[in-house]
């Protein structure tokens, strides 16, 4: 039983220690009714709802299906470059970071292992993909959870948050393609064949379901339909469909959330430790964000500091910022780093490596990029 707590506290720390702080925070400011306060059940709703939506089009092939088509007339090392960074780039931004790495990641390994580039391409292409899952994905609402939850809080339309992070992600998108260019420079032609292509035949049902429930969670993130009537939707929907789905949705993010919401609250409402933080942040809100999700990762970064400053598109575009950096400044990377590592262990030291030299770079360039504009 104990091993199975230590495995479990090492595979969700971030959990952990969201309900460890909650748990601690509760001991100085009692549970009352205020907690039920603290919770942003909308949030989690729309979660809830995304994360069943794309768990289901996973299932079925979707995502898998697209790539392999647009692999299929790959004619060079510069074009699979290129369409595997930017496929993750893109995808982010409407089935989240995490969903893309954990679709397009293994799907790379299988790709590069039947060209025979595994051995120079594996370690620069992945990283390139995970910093462009969190590059992609800062554009929009859904992309990530610091997102949705920060753009609930500011109150804004998604056009607002549209324009807000679209020169950091065209600065990105200039990036990625300058480093994608120069990586795939050598000549030589490709064909990519797959011995085993993803049939959509027998899921077209369910996929238009899925995509007539992904609209309702959009209805729901632009403020049109109620989150309490999207949760019954897609919930009903989903179970019907597929109860197995239900079941791979990341229900510890969603604890995580709620942890960290009872531990803000709380901590809110301690003066001392309010005013503190408050000096801290108030003013310097990009840079903080920046900074503390290299320690925490921008997911609770966002939730924390989002308690102490109403600065909300500034804390947008601090958290996205942040997500580049250490390892954990985006949870997101993990997912990559953990494929890796299961692939080959002996890869985890240069992979490091490249990871943290590249995020370094782009982090300073979109850092400067934020202190240029107006």
């Amino acid at each position: 039983m104990i091993k199975k707590w230590i495995a479990f506290a090492k595979k969700e720390t971030v959990l952990c220690a969201a309900l460890a702080l909650a748990l601690i925070s509760s001991c100085l400011v009692l549970p009352d009714r205020k907690y039920l306060e603290y919770i942003d059940f909308r949030t989690l709703a729309i979660l809830f709802g995304l994360m069943s939506v794309m768990g289901g089009l996973q299932k079925a092939g979707v995502f898998r299906y697209i790539a392999e088509g647009m692999l299929k007339k790959v004619g060079d090392v510069r074009q699979l470059v290129l369409i595997l960074v930017f496929l993750c780039f893109f995808f982010s931004m409407a089935i989240t970071n995490d969903v893309a790495l954990i679709t397009f990641v293994p799907f790379t390994f299988t790709v590069l292992k039947l060209l025979d580039q595994a051995d120079r391409l594996l370690i620069p292409v992945v990283v390139m993909q995970t910093i462009a899952a969190n590059l992609g994905s800062m554009l929009t609402p859904i992309g990530n959870p610091q997102n949705l939850y920060l753009y609930g809080k500011a109150g804004m339309s998604v056009g607002e948050f549209l324009l807000l992070m679209f020169p950091f992600t065209a600065v990105s998108f200039l990036l990625l393609m300058a480093w994608c260019l120069c990586q795939g420079k050598k000549k030589g032609t490709l064909k990519v064949t797959f011995g085993e292509t993803a049939d959509l035949n027998g899921e077209r049902g369910k996929i238009f379901v899925y995509m007539i429930l992904f609209a309702v969670c959009l209805l729901t993130v632009a403020h049109i339909l109620p989150y309490g009537v999207m949760l019954i939707i897609v919930a009903a929907a989903v179970a019907v469909m597929d109860r197995q789905v239900l079941a791979r949705v990341d229900y510890s993010l969603l604890l995580t959330f709620v942890g960290f919401f009872i531990f803000i609250g709380n901590m809110g409402r301690i003066e001392a430790f309010r005013r503190f933080l408050e000096g801290i942040i108030l003013g310097h809100e990009v840079a903080t964000a920046v900074i503390s999700s290299q320690v925490i990762s921008n997911v609770p970064a966002a939730l924390l500091l989002s308690g102490f400053s109403d600065n909300f598109r500034a804390l947008i575009v601090g958290t996205n910022l942040g997500g580049l950096g250490t390892l954990i400044a985006s949870m997101a990377s993990l997912i990559s780093f953990k494929f890796i590592a299961k692939e080959n262990k002996s890869l985890r030291g240069r992979y490091l490596g490249y990871f943290a030299v590249v995020n370094i770079v782009f982090l300073a360039i979109l850092m400067l990029t934020e202190t240029l504009l107006p």
